[in-house]
Parts: structure tokens; sequence; C-alpha cells
């Protein structure tokens, strides 16, 4: 197989911010060809949960994302803290978002948002048993509706469109393959 992975010659960075850093790398292709700006988007890794509470109801939240406008159907999750593994994270995010604690976390899997512009990863998981326990703890930005949903309901959400956050649909779809409910 041929070699495919650039060298990384030199970085120079545009913009440093706390959600997202922009770089400029300078490379060389396998065959020696100079890439002399290629534009690479820095973000933290992220954690999500597909999280079942204790009577098997899928737990989303509502929120507006302004980037795209729109307020969106989505599974709990966020941002890696510096230090913090990703299971404690999205257990972090289970309690701030929603309220609720979970007894089984599980893996799922590790997704790429962009590979080619994004250099993060986010971290796929299956929380299941959940109990409210406290009320949301949110950020000062963050506005989150609660919602529960059956799979069957999650499934027709999905079958229309009405969840599109990409990084959520794909965890969804491997928790439903984990749940034995994709047919």
């Amino acid at each position: 197989m041929p070699e495919l992975k650039w060298e990384l010659l030199s970085s120079e960075y545009v913009h440093k911010g706390p959600w997202a850093t922009l770089r400029i790398d300078k490379c060389r292709m396998p065959d020696g060809r100079l890439v002399p700006g290629y534009y690479v988007l820095e973000y933290p890794d992220w954690a999500n949960a597909v999280a079942l509470t204790e009577d098997n109801k899928i737990i989303m939240v509502r929120q507006y994302r302004h980037a795209a406008g729109v307020v969106s159907l989505e599974i709990p999750g966020g941002v890696i803290e510096a230090g913090e593994s990703p299971e404690n994270a999205v257990k972090r995010e289970l309690l701030e978002e929603t309220g609720y604690e979970f007894n089984n976390i599980e893996f799922l899997c590790k997704i790429h948002a962009n590979p080619s512009t994004a250099n993060n990863l986010t971290h796929c998981y299956m929380a299941r048993g959940g109990k409210k326990v406290q009320v949301q703890h949110l950020d000062e930005q963050e506005e989150i509706i609660v919602e529960e949903y059956t799979i069957d309901e999650v499934k027709q959400l999905l079958a229309e469109n009405k969840i599109t956050q990409a990084l959520h649909c794909t965890t969804l779809f491997y928790a439903l393959i984990k749940l034995g409910e994709m047919k």
C-alpha cells in the first residue's frame, strides 16, 4: 500500500480561543509536493452518551445552536476538560445537563467530527439506569430542555431526520445496534 501520510514541516497559529484554535500547517506529501497552507481547526475532545433512564427512556436535550441558527434535539454531552478522562467527562456532562446520574457507563466508539479540517475526537458512550438526583447545573450561556423518549420514538425521529447533529446520530445508531434495535 502506498504511503499516504503527510510530513508536517511547520505550524503557525492564526487564532487561539477557548473552544477553537486555528492554525496553518506547511506539509510535504509522500511524493514530495508541498502543501504551503493547510488550515486546521483544533478543538478539545468531546464526550457524549445515549442515556437511558431506569424505565428505559432515552434522555434527549433540546437547545439553540447559534452557528447553524437552529434549535437542535441532541443527546447530552460536551467538552472533555484538561486532565479529565472521557468517561468522567460524560458522567459530569450528564449530571450537569440533565440532573441524572447513571449506574452503568459503557464505551461505544470514538469518532472524528471532520478529520479533513478538525483534529479532535468524540468519545461515545451508552449510560443506563439513569435516576434524577439534582437540578441542572448549566453553563452561563446554556439553556437546555430535557426530554425523554422511548427507543421507538427515537428511531422514528432519526427516520424523519428530526435529529440532525451528525455526531449524535452516529452515537444513537451505535447504541441502537448494541441494544439489538437495528433491523
